[in-house]
């Protein structure tokens, strides 16, 4: 399919960058306007807001639609989130094997994302036949390039001896890296070597962070890893500032509304 784009060349990357300021909607006026006059960025970042409905109305197929604009024009991310929309059925039928496809051909131009989503796949036999040695290819090239998420997997796979040699060493190397630069799961790897070596002071500042950013359902698979007492204590700790959080919302809004009653009663 081809697609025709006016004025391809009026804009620039860096005068399109000058105009991402504003409330969302202003900035979702502002890429609009710059992917309809040709502006690749432009183009993927639509495909993007419009999937996520920031700043304008959530539309998955048009999203599939611009991700798709974006891609034939040579956009790498834009052909990764393309991908995703296929394996995920977001704005269509769910084609795992076209996605794997289009994670190949943005995975061959170096992208980090699309070497981890594509791994994913071989890892599972998604699409694709399953092919552990292909996916830890993937998650390691992946993660030499700073990819959080692969780094976790890296280890996993030498923690488990699956397709590497079981080596702890290198699995304790990638958990702290994949810690490191942010990824929730690569935290509680971590802090479950932390805690194995019997460094539980670390361990559980590891946990505090994964906690923040991660979910409860992943915290009680790693229970047993990372000492079962320490996440549950953990846990219950988060809990307890949700409930407190929640509660507190809920006066605020009860006292507003009594306000809101009142002036209305003098009135």
């Amino acid at each position: 399919m081809r697609h025709l784009l006016l004025r391809h060349d009026a804009l620039d990357a860096e005068g399109f960058a000058a105009q991402l300021a504003g409330t969302p909607g202003e900035v979702a006026q502002a890429i609009l306007g710059a992917a309809r006059e040709g502006l690749t960025e432009a183009q993927a970042l639509l495909g993007q807001i419009l999937l996520d409905g920031q700043g304008i109305q959530r539309d998955p197929t048009l999203a599939r639609t611009w991700f798709t604009i974006a891609a034939e024009r040579g956009h790498a991310m834009a052909r990764n989130m393309l991908a995703r929309c296929l394996e995920h059925g977001w704005g269509g039928p769910a084609d795992p094997a076209a996605a794997a496809v289009h994670y190949r051909i943005a995975a061959q131009a170096g992208l980090d994302w699309a070497r981890y989503n594509l791994a994913n796949l071989h890892a599972t036999g998604r699409g694709v036949s399953q092919d552990q040695p292909r996916a830890y290819a993937l998650y390691r090239q992946a993660a030499e390039q700073g990819h959080a998420k692969s780094m976790n997997l890296v280890g996993r796979y030498h923690e488990e001896g699956l397709v590497v040699a079981r080596d702890l060493a290198q699995a304790a190397h990638w958990y702290r890296r994949s810690a490191e630069g942010g990824d929730f799961r690569g935290q509680f790897s971590h802090a479950a070597m932390l805690s194995a070596s019997g460094r539980h002071a670390e361990a559980e500042t590891w946990l505090r962070r994964a906690l923040e950013g991660g979910t409860v359902s992943y915290t009680h698979l790693r229970a047993h890893e990372t000492g079962r007492n320490l996440v549950c204590r953990l846990l219950l700790e988060k809990k307890k500032k949700i409930k407190e959080k929640r509660t507190k919302k809920k006066k605020t809004r009860k006292k507003k509304n009594n306000k809101i009653k009142n002036e209305s009663i003098k009135h």
